[in-house]
Parts: structure tokens; C-alpha cells; sequence
């Protein structure tokens, strides 16, 4: 995986995806994981505006914080992603990448983009036809903006800054 090429105070989409668009999550356990694993490789470097982990992909909306430490951050992102592999490989028995080899970092350069961003990857799970309403699936942060769970791993006041949200939960839902 290449460096991440980010830059202080900048949104970007993190993504990635299953090798060969495979499942990357296979139980609530795994989701679970997947989550302490990013807020304990990640949050340093960045502000998790937004995510949403799908049964073979991930989203992130994030802010680079004004002192990350960028190389770190990538070797993080690696860290993630292979600490997070080899568990699943001892898991289920499995063998070979578990994620594509680039993850994405599109950068997100103005707020108008990072809304519709915002919107996007709180809407996967609907476009994937695996619910009916984004707050049913709970492996998104929607549900923390909807006031129907107090998740901490987004900054919700820095997205509502950045992404001029409203701040009453009922108005994002």
C-alpha cells in the first residue's frame, strides 16, 4: 500500500474494499474489531467525521488533525488493515489478501463535496438493499447523528462544524 498523501485540516473518503470484492466481515464480532482497531490506528492521526463498514467494503469521512503525523498515519492504515487480515486468517482459516492492495484517499475539497460524501456512506447500506432505512444498519455511524446511540469514535461536533450539519439529531435523520 502506497502512502496516503494527506494533509493537515483537509476532508478525505478513506476506502476500501474485500480482495477480488469478497466479504471482509463475517460476524457482529468482526465488525467490533474492526472498529477498535480504528480508533486505536487511526483517531490519533485523524477525526472520523463519518464511517460505514459494509459486508465487503469500508467508508471513512475524515479530518486530518493539524498535528498528524503523516507517515505515521500510513503505516498505521497498513497496520490496520494487516492486523486486522491476519485475524481473520486465523479466524476462519483463510489464506492469501484479504483487502485490495491500494486503499483510497479521495480528497474531499470543499464542503459541498463533503456533505454529499456525508450523505454517500450513510446511504450504503440502503443502496446495497441490506436495509430499508439507514438507521437500521448500525455498523455506520448514522445512528450516533439520528440520536439513536451515543458512539464515540466520530467528532460530531468537528463534522457539524466542517459539514454545516444541523445539530438537533432529528434534522439529520
Amino acid at each position: 500500500m502506497s502512502a496516503l498523501n494527506l494533509q493537515p485540516h483537509k476532508l478525505y473518503h478513506i476506502y476500501n474494499r474485500g480482495n477480488n470484492r469478497e466479504a471482509i466481515f463475517y460476524s457482529p464480532e468482526n465488525y467490533r474489531y474492526f472498529l477498535t482497531k480504528l480508533r486505536r490506528y487511526l483517531t490519533p492521526h485523524l477525526r472520523i467525521l463519518a464511517w460505514c463498514l459494509m459486508p465487503n467494503h469500508f467508508h471513512l469521512l475524515v479530518q486530518v488533525r493539524e498535528r498528524a503525523d503523516l507517515p505515521r498515519c500510513s503505516i498505521d492504515l497498513r497496520l490496520l488493515l494487516s492486523s486486522y487480515t491476519r485475524a481473520i486468517q486465523s479466524q476462519y482459516g483463510r489464506t492469501g489478501s484479504l483487502f485490495q492492495q491500494h486503499t483510497k484517499a479521495k480528497e474531499l475539497d470543499n464542503n459541498e463535496y463533503a456533505l454529499a460524501c456525508f450523505c454517500y456512506i450513510h446511504q450504503n447500506p440502503l443502496r446495497a438493499e441490506l436495509v430499508r432505512e439507514p438507521a437500521q444498519w448500525v455498523w455506520s455511524s448514522y445512528q450516533d447523528y439520528a440520536g439513536l446511540r451515543s458512539g464515540t469514535l466520530c467528532d460530531r461536533a468537528a463534522a457539524i462544524e466542517v459539514l454545516n450539519l444541523p445539530t438537533e439529531a432529528a434534522q439529520i435523520a
